[in-house]
């Protein structure tokens, strides 16, 4: 299983927010750059990072540093926030991004998201974020209809890389993982999917590779390691060698669609 830090950027600074609350917000750096090679330092291979201001106005705000970051570290970066035109797709991809994540859209332009993942194979993921059980978009403040599973199987078909799995009530909150929720997701969509918000400690990453072979893959953390309730190293230490008696890494945890 990968474990992947996560760096939230508002207003050029490295933030991270309570249940997805602009104004809820603690900054933890001021150098984005610095931040990720922080993180490449202690072990990070791979990162996930989020424009918070682009996913609010639906424009990319922070493309310069996200590119310099990935130039920067050389390590495959998810990158999420705004993206709701396939020329952003293709800018990212462009600039040496891993994989762009299409949240909003999913819901208000199924049709760019089919796009995007038939002319970019294996480089598109899913965002998908949920509050109590539905679905929220623009940066978190709408909340449609729709659960997460029922977007995810609209787009089995399509194939993207992996579903970014959100629980919004415990992002930030480091109460731990829902896990109940995550694996449902992963058995009923058919999809890869990357765990996210919750995560307080080790014992949420043994929780997860208790359900690894239901096609959970990767698990994105944030405040824990801000706050140090989580070290990276002895995370990997954990998701690389296995829970005991829990699969193995690499077992089932490298499938990225």
């Amino acid at each position: 299983m990968i474990v992947i830090p996560a760096i939230d950027l508002k207003d050029g600074r490295c933030v991270r927010l309570v249940q997805g609350d602009f104004e809820r917000s603690t900054v933890y750096g001021d150098d984005p750059v610095a931040m990720a090679l922080h993180w490449k330092a202690k072990g990070a291979e791979r990162l996930h990072v989020v424009d918070l201001d682009g996913s609010r106005s639906g424009i990319p705000r922070h493309a310069g540093v996200i590119g310099a970051i990935a130039t920067a570290t050389g390590l495959p970066v998810q990158v999420g926030g705004g993206i709701r035109e396939m020329r952003t797709v293709e800018s990212y991809l462009g600039m040496g991004v891993g994989w762009v994540i299409l949240g909003t859209a999913a819901l208000r332009d199924p049709g760019f998201v089919r796009e995007a993942c038939r002319s970019f194979p294996g480089r598109v993921m899913l965002g998908i974020d949920a509050m109590a059980g539905r679905v929220a978009v623009q940066g978190w403040t709408e909340q449609g209809a729709e659960t997460a599973t029922e977007l995810a199987r609209r787009f089995a078909g399509d194939r993207p890389a992996a579903l970014v799995y959100t629980d919004i009530m415990r992002d930030g909150m480091q109460t731990g993982v829902n896990v109940d929720g995550t694996r449902e997701l992963a058995e009923s969509a058919g999809i890869p999917v990357i765990a996210s918000g919750g995560v307080s400690g080790i014992a949420d990453l043994n929780r997860l590779l208790e359900i690894e072979a239901a096609g959970v893959f990767a698990v994105i953390t944030g405040k824990a390691l801000y706050t140090g309730s989580l070290i990276l190293e002895e995370a990997l230490a954990v998701t690389r060698g296995g829970r005991e008696g829990g699969p193995a890494a690499g077992e089932t945890g490298r499938r990225e669609g």
